[in-house]
């Protein structure tokens, strides 16, 4: 089954604005195939394989005169030295009408090389699109494309035709977001993750990153799963995996640059010394977090320990894509102070910040948006949105002044 992916627009529209776009991301969450959908009649060259990676590396200028344009070019972070290569063609490619859009196409899986040579390479000259797997929109095949905000006015217009209830919406979460998982049901979880993981430390770890010990970087993973939606806590992992804290913090860089797990920042405005100031760790994809974290069945998730941080994990996720679908830059933080007040998720936007709190029963109440009034007298210039308690309940219910309950399918 081919799913629409909400980020087709955003592709699109960067097509029609620079020379070259970017698609970076995890392995497997379709990057490649949507662009190829897109653009069937635009020839595709994968530097997967060797042949074509050591054609490229020996001669850039040669290799893409030969490949001529428009072009899709797969993986292309193993081969750095196309890049300027690229930028010569697409400056070539300037007439007194202007310059050309829509010259090159590329794809990574390592955004810590594609992003250092694309900002002093390409500057200016190319749009980069991050993607992650599917939202539990685009598996429902719902249209609303908008990324997400807590408020009224947004959520009256949001009106999705599915439900995420019990067990559909624990299979969703174990299940995961990569594409193949959901095309096609029969494909085994187990199996699926257990060969993503060893393709990920053979060909990105190994690879990229010069680490020879898989074994512990392995461990290491299953660590950050085992913490995912808490807050960060290096020495802990350090103790738990057998290495450093420098080494610790070398390896999370690594998961960041493959967009598997991101670190959430708290808000400041650098006015309030009581914030805590340590981040949060959260996986991308549910799937790969249950994984490694070895919870094998949706129904052991639900019941287990985990339950409630791999749902606040889920919930993070889905807002995270709907930011990175629409093109826009997710100004997602949290909050907490000394006095362990916390709000789980606020969004930044036109200086309003909008509360967030993530609960997995089904009847939250006003005492879950306690800490919502904190954020006033914190950040006395900012504007305070509307606030949403994130659940499994079935309405959009109001819950005080400014704050509703927001049942987990409207993300």
């Amino acid at each position: 089954m081919f799913y629409d992916r909400h980020i087709t627009d955003n592709l699109i529209d960067s097509q029609k604005t620079f020379p070259s776009v970017l698609v970076i991301g995890p392995r497997q969450v379709g990057k490649t195939t949507i662009i190829k959908h897109l653009y069937p009649n635009i020839k595709f060259v994968s530097l997967d394989s060797n042949a074509t990676k050591t054609a490229a590396q020996e001669d850039p200028a040669g290799f893409l005169q030969l490949q001529g344009t428009p072009l899709i070019l797969d993986e292309v972070q193993k081969v750095p030295e196309l890049f300027s290569e690229i930028k010569a063609v697409i400056d070539n490619s300037v007439t007194p009408g202007g310059r050309s859009n829509g010259i090159y196409f590329l794809t990574g899986s390592q955004n810590m090389l594609l992003l250092k040579n694309t900002s002093e390479t390409l500057a200016g000259r190319i749009n980069i699109i991050h993607m992650l797997g599917l939202s539990t929109r685009e598996i429902n095949h719902d249209k609303d494309k908008s990324p997400f905000l807590p408020a009224f006015d947004f959520l009256s217009k949001r009106k999705p035709d599915f439900k995420l209830k019990g067990e559909v919406l624990w299979h969703r979460i174990h299940r995961g977001s990569m594409p193949e998982c959901w095309a096609n049901s029969e494909v085994s979880w187990e199996k699926f993750y257990d060969s993503y993981v060893q393709t990920y430390l053979e060909r990105d770890v190994r690879d990229f990153s010069k680490i020879k010990d898989l074994f512990t970087f392995r461990k290491f993973m299953v660590a950050a799963a085992a913490r995912t939606g808490h807050l960060l806590n290096m020495a802990d992992i350090a103790r738990d995996t057998g290495i450093d804290q420098t080494t610790v913090k070398t390896w999370l860089s690594i998961l960041q640059a493959s967009d598997l797990v991101h670190i959430l920042e708290p808000f400041s405005m650098n006015v309030v010394k009581r914030i805590i100031k340590t981040p949060k760790i959260y996986f991308t994809d549910t799937g790969l977090a249950c994984f490694l974290a070895r919870w094998t069945t949706p129904e052991a998730l639900m019941n287990g320990a985990m339950a409630g941080n791999m749902f606040e994990t889920y919930v993070f996720g889905e807002i995270l894509k709907s930011y990175y679908n629409a093109g826009k830059k997710p100004e997602i933080y949290f909050y907490r102070d000394s006095n362990n007040a916390e709000v789980d998720f606020l969004l930044y936007e036109n200086n309003t910040l909008y509360p967030i709190e993530v609960k997995k029963n089904s009847n939250p109440d006003k005492s879950d948006a306690k800490h919502f009034k904190t954020l006033a007298g914190a950040f006395p210039t900012l504007t305070i949105g509307q606030g949403g308690i994130v659940c499994t309940g079935s309405e959009l219910l109001p819950v005080q002044k400014d704050v509703i309950t927001i049942p987990v399918e409207y993300l």
